[in-house]
């Protein structure tokens, strides 16, 4: 058993008779969006599912570019990158870049008055246009063949990322510009040799948001919070057809 994970948690769960804020984090909400039963059970009842392995890969090339970025950010210059893609942009310079780049302690946030809950989220980066509108940037890494796009069905929560971040950069007083960035690096297998290193081909998607889901999205999310048996299951929950194939043996 992974000694970081504990199936039975008593921490940070929903009570719906405290006036405390509830802590809500962008990945919550898409885990809610996927699967409302599981939600609950994590968020309500503290049985949250068994977690992933973590990216390691992925977070080095966060990290690096990030590096890279922040060069340009302190000199107020475009990335070649930038210029490549005809962005008439720069690294967004701010005192709280570190802070909304947090994403496991601090993040932006936003007290959703309505319900209560403080949504939070991590962003990557932020460039800001001539117009003085900010433009929410995400790093994505992969390694494949075909040429890197946002077309899968799948990668409906990478836009919805995309969308809460520019929801809670306005919701924060800033002028957000509707055209967000994927900086998407695709690892480069067809090298001859390894040589101890890994390029990536790196390509600028651009993504027209569109935040109006959010709101009524709170609103389920509370409504779901507050009640007294769990919801049913998302239409794709592979740990909820796991669940149920091993009731239907006879198993609990």
């Amino acid at each position: 058993m992974s000694k970081y994970y504990n199936p039975k948690r008593q921490r940070n769960l929903y009570d719906p008779n405290s006036e405390e804020l509830f802590r809500l984090s962008r990945s919550k909400i898409e885990f809610f969006l996927n699967c409302p039963r599981c939600f609950y059970f994590d968020r309500k009842l503290g049985v949250g599912q068994p977690p992933g392995y973590p990216f390691s890969l992925n977070s080095a090339v966060d990290k690096l570019l990030k590096k890279e970025f922040d060069i340009h950010r302190a000199k107020g210059t475009a990335h070649p990158l930038m210029k490549q893609y005809g962005i008439d942009a720069v690294p967004f310079s701010h005192e709280k870049i570190d802070e909304w780049r947090d994403t496991l302690r601090r993040g932006i946030t936003y007290h959703h008055g309505k319900t209560n809950l403080l949504i939070t989220g991590g962003v990557d980066d932020v460039w800001v246009n001539p117009k003085g509108e900010l433009m929410i940037v995400d790093y994505k890494a992969t390694s494949k063949e075909d040429e890197v796009s946002l077309d899968a069905d799948w990668q409906i929560g990478y836009k919805r990322q995309m969308e809460i971040y520019q929801w809670l950069f306005r919701k924060n007083g800033f002028k957000v510009s509707n055209t967000g960035y994927f900086v998407y690096c695709n690892g480069d297998t067809d090298k001859e040799a390894f040589d101890g290193k890994l390029e990536f081909d790196i390509k600028i998607i651009p993504y027209e948001g569109d935040d109006s889901w959010i709101e009524k999205t709170l609103d389920e999310i509370y409504k779901c919070l507050r009640v007294d048996s769990p919801p049913q299951s998302g239409k794709d929950c592979d740990y909820c057809r796991y669940r149920v194939a091993v009731k239907d043996l006879g198993f609990e």
